[in-house]
């Protein structure tokens, strides 16, 4: 059943699984993902079946244009809600749809660093992105979420509990695919004794329709150029707005690429490489949000359950996308999920935010990052404070005025610029990226020692 070993831990590959095991699997990323995925339009006005039926689009489509090899999953983002506060503030669907339009802008800016990938290689665009920055930022991804995951604990600790300690229970002592589902058997365990002990009001399932078509047309991006009564101030407002916010996003990306390579141990900077990855990110987020649906973006939450299940498989997170689009078309389900507890969310939430920051530090570890120089203690030292003291202010944000408009930094999107432009700019650096020969890690940034570096090129190629 299992493809190869590391240590004790054994690695599975789908075709060995069996249809009904990897059907459980793929639920499983459902699952994962759905908590985030849903709470984005709930937070906003936008629409939870158009927001699964993309989640499911766009990651197929992230797939097809990164070569199927990928395992990443493409659920709501959560970088852009003060976009759409800002755009639409109590989620008024006329205005909403302004707002779509200038995520749908920002999509387009990855096609932008996706050139010059394309154009220079990863080996020159890498020089701005290595461990001592992308170690940091993936780090504060899970830490940044942490406090969501806190907040939804905190509505029922003993709920919340359930899931924590059957996720660790399935996955220490667990044997065969008790060992692979942690996370789906947390939620599952959770939500039962939840609705034993009263705490969950299905009103809305009973009311909700078993089949219903998941998008409308007056709240897409097309209809505000058909209804006679375009704003031309707002569609600009809008761009102006929310298009800067697409460079934390990209950050993000690079980041959650990084940690799917790592958890993985395959370098996707490299093969189907970051050109490849950030167009498909890019293109999703624009379709997307060109029908009425989130920006889309890679979800850690996923990369957590590849880290827990060891289930690498790319066909994995496919069907999972075929099951958020087929179940896009069931509003009863839709209602099933949203009545979910906040404490079961929290609960899986806590542990799988965790797992992102660790794979994080695992990057700083096994890329040999020397923290006995000054240059990186200072660069992971403001990134990280940037990213997280930012994001618990009471702003959230760094608002910078221009003319008119006001333009929010948050804090994630700080760090990561703050920490590229100290590591190009200060002196000492130490790596070279070699995607040729990757490491365990798949982002390999190897340290070499100042005049020895071309020497030691020079053996690695003659072996």
């Amino acid at each position: 059943m299992k493809r190869e070993e590391i240590g004790d831990h054994p690695i599975y590959d789908a075709s060995e699984l069996g249809k009904g095991r990897v059907l459980i699997l793929g639920f499983q990323h459902v699952f994962a993902m759905f908590g985030a995925t849903v709470l984005v339009p709930l937070l906003t006005g936008l629409s939870v079946s158009t927001t699964l039926l993309w989640a499911g689009l766009g990651t197929l489509l992230f797939h097809l244009i990164s070569k199927r090899k990928v395992p990443a999953f493409l659920g709501s983002s959560f970088a852009f809600l003060a976009g759409y506060a800002a755009i639409a503030p109590n989620g008024e669907p006329e205005l909403l749809r302004y707002a779509c339009f200038g995520v749908a802008c920002a999509g387009l800016v990855y096609l932008v660093l996706a050139g010059l990938f394309r154009a220079f290689g990863a080996n020159r665009v890498m020089k701005f992105f290595p461990p001592i920055v992308t170690g940091p930022i993936i780090i504060c991804i899970g830490l940044n979420l942490s406090q969501s995951a806190i907040s939804n604990c905190e509505t029922n600790w003993p709920v919340a509990l359930v899931a924590i300690v059957v996720v660790i229970i399935c996955n220490i002592w667990g044997r065969g695919m008790v060992k692979i589902i942690p996370i789906l058997l947390g939620v599952i365990a959770s939500y039962i004794v939840a609705a034993f002990a009263g705490l969950i009001d299905f009103t809305q399932v009973k009311e909700a329709a078993w089949i219903g078509f998941p998008m409308q047309y007056n709240r897409t991006v097309f209809s505000i150029f058909t209804d006679g009564n375009v704003d031309h101030g707002l569609l600009i407002t809008a761009v102006i707005t929310i298009v800067p916010i697409a460079f934390a996003t990209m950050m993000e990306h690079i980041g959650d690429i990084s940690a799917i390579s790592s958890t993985v141990g395959r370098n996707f900077i490299k093969d189907p490489g970051l050109h490849r990855t950030l167009t498909g990110d890019g293109l999703a987020t624009t379709l997307a949000s060109l029908f009425g649906a989130p920006a889309n973006t890679t979800y850690g939450e996923n990369t957590g359950v590849l880290t827990l299940t060891r289930v690498y498989d790319p066909a994995v997170i496919r069907l999972a996308a075929v099951i958020a689009i087929i179940l896009s078309f069931c509003p009863k389900f839709a209602a099933i999920i949203e009545v979910m507890p906040s404490a079961t969310i929290g609960g899986i939430s806590l542990v799988l935010y965790g797992m992102i920051s660790a794979v994080g530090i695992r990057n700083l570890v096994e890329t040999h990052v020397d923290f006995s120089k000054s240059r990186n203690v200072l660069i992971a030292a403001l990134i990280m404070v940037l990213s997280i003291g930012i994001n618990y202010s009471s702003a959230g944000a760094i608002n910078i005025p221009v003319g008119g408009i006001t333009i929010g930094f948050s804090g994630l999107a700080t760090g990561s610029l703050v920490g590229i432009i100290l590591n190009a700019v200060l002196p000492g650096k130490d790596y070279v990226f070699e995607d040729d020969e990757p490491n365990d890690t798949g982002v390999d940034l190897q340290i070499h020692q100042g005049e020895n570096l071309a020497d030691e090129a020079e053996k690695k190629k003659k072996g």
